[in-house]
Order: C-alpha cells, then structure tokens, then sequence
C-alpha cells in the first residue's frame, strides 16, 4: 500500500504520479457512538475494498479507544506527500483527533496495516494548557516533519480558529502554530499552498452551540461563521479575511487544487448550497467568487418551509479535472467538470438517500431542478439510511466512496433512523472520461451489523494517502 523507490520519502513525487498507485485494499473509518445511547467507545474500522478478497466490504479489524464520548471525525497522517523529498520519513502514524473531548489519538498502522494498535494518547490538558485550544478537527503533516491541526474553539466551548503544532517523531503539543492574537473567531478545515506562500481556513462555528443539534437562531446571532481566512504561510500570520456573506454561511471543507503551482481552489458552504471559488489576484491578495448554486427547495412536513442542499463535503480528483459534494439533506452526490474553474459544469449526479424521497414524510412543492422527488436507494437488499456525506476518491478517479454520517448530534436531529439503524458506506462508479455517476449495486459496508451496535462511520482514509489528506510542496 506504500510506495517505494530508492532515496523517496512518503507518497508520491506529484499528483499524476499518485494516480498511478496502486487500487486501494483497505481503507480507515473512524466509527462513532456518541448520541447512540451505546455506551460504547468510538472506535477505528479496518475495511476489506479488495474486490478479490474473501472479506470484501467487510469491517476485518477495529480499534477502541480507552475512553467514551470522544465524537472521533477526522484523521490526518505524521508523513505524507509533503514529505516526499525526505527519506527518513515513513507514513506510519494516523492522527486522529476528538472534536468533543479534544483528546488526539495516534494509531500505529504501520507494524500492521490491517490491524492498527493505539500508539499514544494527547489529553486535552495539552492542548488547553500549551495552547488555549480545543476541539481539534483537520490534521495535515508538513513538510517540516510537524503536524498541523485545526481547532474549532477554546476550552470554554466559544469559538476559536487556531492551530496546534505537534512534534512529528513524540507526537508532544509543541504550541500554537498561529501568532499570538491573530487566531481566527472560528476554525475548521484548513489548506496550505507552500509555492504561493499561503494557507486558507475555514469557519463552522462555537463548539458550545452546535455540540448538541442545530438551532438556526444561531446562525442569526452570530455563531456561526460565514468567511475564510488567509495565511502567511511563513510568518503566520493573518493577512485576511473573506466575509462570503449569507450565500456563504458555514464554509466547511477547502481545497486548493492539487497543482502545488495552483493559486485558486473551492470552499463548500453548507447553509445555502454554494461552493465558492478562491484565487490569488494579479496584485497578490485573494479574493473569491461563487461559481455554484444548489437551489434550496420549498417544501412541506420538514422543519422549515424551504430545505437546503447542506453542502457538507468536497473534494477534488488528483488530475483537478473534476469536483465532487454531497447534499446532505436534499441526499445527492454530484460530479462538475471543473476544466474551466469559474464555471464548473454538471456532469453527474446520483441519489443515494436524503430528505426528500418520494415514500417519506417531506413533500416538495416547488423545485428548482427536478421534476419528481427522487426514490429509496437500496443496495443489496439494504435501504440506504439518512444521506450521502463524507467522500473519499480512489488515486485513479474511478471509485469514490461515501458514508452517511455527518455528526452524531445532528445526524440524531435530522435522520434519528441512522442512531437506530446505524450508518453505511457505498461505492459510486466514475466515468473519468465524459463524466457521470453509477451506483455500484455489489458494494455495501453496513455498519448497523457491528458487534457492539449501530455505528455512525465518518471520514474514509486511504493507508497510503488520498486526495483529501497529501498536499504537495
């Protein structure tokens, strides 16, 4: 699952080159029972992609951690294709950060791939203490041999976009990475552009609000963020902020496009349905754009009378052809060539759940695009439950992958079927040449058949890096 070559660090030379690799066999699935009513720990699900296995689609391994209610969500590695350059790194160690109890988790999967053990535990304390943070979600390596992550807030529950540095090789708080006072009033996502000395984040909003389910008073009094912030890669510090304005409440996942050479990439923004354009102006500042709209659609027996898209992951395929979200309520992926970046043109798009089924409780009474509410998606005799969410694209664009859940508070406020029936992990066929979506019908990981109960599965990672974990330097 890792390259080799003579006198070659982690992961690949370029992003051409890493579409070369080899076809993922098993992938990581952080697995959640926060707001399950099991008292159970999160844990991290070893899962058999190997279509030749006699395990595929099945979970081979999982990895508890010794405590509860951690809420694990995203994951990071020590070393990856920044590091390249540097033999003396091996991509060995997967970061797991805990967005509620702010715990940091580093899993050792390299003695064995596919049975990962616990290598050593970061205890909030560290990160309050030596830094003033919390909440830690995003981890990226750096080029330096250090690992980077975003924080969404203070040890107090408010909002705070700060970073904290941890020493690659003892996994210790080194501190924060940004300057005294310069951190941002939320945090997210975050990634750096090294060639254009530049690092962009990203805003969600305070921990404190959004721990236990969303209020959408919040977001009228101020909680939750709608810019993205500019970084002196170098100096660290903050040299601007983007106000998206309400078209861009939420600004979730960023990603510049894999070109290290690139000055431009996209932001999705949840609360209305739009991913944004960043680039770098000719006077050397940046600036943004939207360039997609995903209209919100008026409705009935739902919370609100008119429901959004929630755009709430975005990626791109390593050749940076093509851009892909998922609408988390109205529950479709969707493929935009994106040849032309400031103006992505739709070429796929499939259902996989949502809130607006045709046998559900939501009637549509006005929409912008489609002319019927879309079907139940069932695979292998199995109703897909709650929506499409987190994705993750194989190193050749062929396979992406997707699981149902979003975040164990607000999956038990808008699909409480998924606490109860736990969440899955599908496979969409790609057409990397023209563009389009298939369904695969023979592929279904079913995390509602764990040992221990129903699972919430989140963020899926590749062992030998992927398209939303290795940035180019």
């Amino acid at each position: 699952m890792y390259t080799k070559c003579r006198g070659c660090g982690p992961g690949y030379k370029s992003p051409l080159d890493a579409m070369k690799g080899p076809r993922e066999e098993i992938v990581y699935v952080p697995c959640i029972y926060r707001n399950t009513n099991i008292e159970k720990p999160d844990y991290l699900a070893t899962v058999d992609v190997d279509p030749k296995s006699a395990n595929y689609c099945k979970v081979i391994h999982r990895l508890p951690m010794p405590n509860l209610k951690d809420e694990l969500h995203h994951s990071g590695w020590n070393s990856c294709s920044s590091c390249f350059g540097d033999p003396s790194k091996t991509r060995n160690r997967l970061i797991l950060p805990s967005l509620i109890s702010s715990r940091i988790y580093v899993v050792d999967v390299g003695t064995d791939p596919r049975a990962p053990r616990l290598h050593k535990t970061v205890e909030p304390s560290e990160l309050f203490w030596k830094c003033g943070l919390a909440n830690p979600h995003t981890s990226h390596c750096l080029g330096s041999g250090q690992i980077m992550i975003s924080t969404m807030g203070d040890p107090y529950g408010n909002g705070n976009g700060g970073f904290v540095l941890l020493d690659g090789e003892t996994f210790e708080v080194i501190g924060n990475w940004e300057l005294p006072g310069e951190a941002a009033p939320f945090g997210y996502d975050f990634w750096y552009q090294p060639r254009h000395n530049v690092m962009i984040s990203t805003e969600w909003g305070a921990p404190k609000v959004l721990a236990n389910g969303f209020n959408p008073n919040d977001v009228k009094a101020g909680h939750y963020g709608q810019s993205i912030h500019v970084w002196d890669w170098t100096t660290h510090k903050r040299l601007q902020s983007l106000d998206l304005g309400v078209a861009g409440a939420i600004p979730l996942e960023v990603r510049f496009l894999h070109n290290p050479d690139a000055a431009e990439g996209f932001v999705g923004c949840a609360l209305n349905g739009t991913v944004f354009r960043f680039y770098k102006t000719q006077k050397g500042d940046w600036a943004t754009e939207k360039v997609i709209g995903v209209p919100s659609k008026k409705v009935e027996g739902w919370i609100l009378p008119e429901m959004p898209s929630l755009i709430t992951d975005i990626l791109i395929s390593l050749d940076d052809r093509f851009l892909y979200f998922s609408n988390w309520l109205h529950g479709d992926i969707r493929q935009y060539d994106i040849t032309d970046t400031r103006n992505p043109r739709l070429v796929g798009q499939v259902f996989l759940g949502g809130s607006i089924l045709n046998d559900g409780l939501v009637k549509v009474t006005e929409d912008q695009e489609l002319d019927g509410q879309p079907s139940p998606c069932i695979i292998k005799g199995k109703r897909v439950p709650g929506s499409p969410q987190m994705l993750q694209l194989s190193l050749d664009g062929k396979r992406l992958y997707s699981t149902t859940s979003l975040y164990s508070a607000w999956d038990k406020q808008f699909y409480p079927d998924l606490i109860k029936e736990g969440s899955v992990m599908t496979q969409i066929d790609v057409d990397t040449v023209k563009g389009g979506l298939r369904v695969n019908p023979d592929f279904l990981v079913d995390f509602g058949r764990e040992p221990d109960g129903p699972a919430l599965a989140h963020e899926v990672r590749y062992p030998g890096g992927d398209c939303t974990s290795d940035i180019w330097i």
